[in-house]
């Protein structure tokens, strides 16, 4: 499967967006007198997967293509 440019901008649009997401979270935290709620840190751990797993993938397609 070879990535095409539409679908490496789709995927560098995603990664950015996820990226702001998690820039805004960690510029944001919490008070240190209350917990993170473990909701958020999933949100937080599931961007973060999502980032990695976009850039596997468009590094897998460019050293194969």
């Amino acid at each position: 499967m070879e990535l095409d440019l539409d679908e490496s901008s789709l995927a560098i649009g995603r990664i950015e967006r996820a990226l702001s997401r998690i820039e805004k979270a960690l510029s944001n935290p919490p008070k240190p007198a209350i917990a993170v709620p473990a909701a958020d840190q999933s949100a937080l751990k599931a961007e973060v997967a999502a980032v990695i797993g976009e850039l596997d993938r468009l590094i897998a397609e460019a050293e194969n293509g």
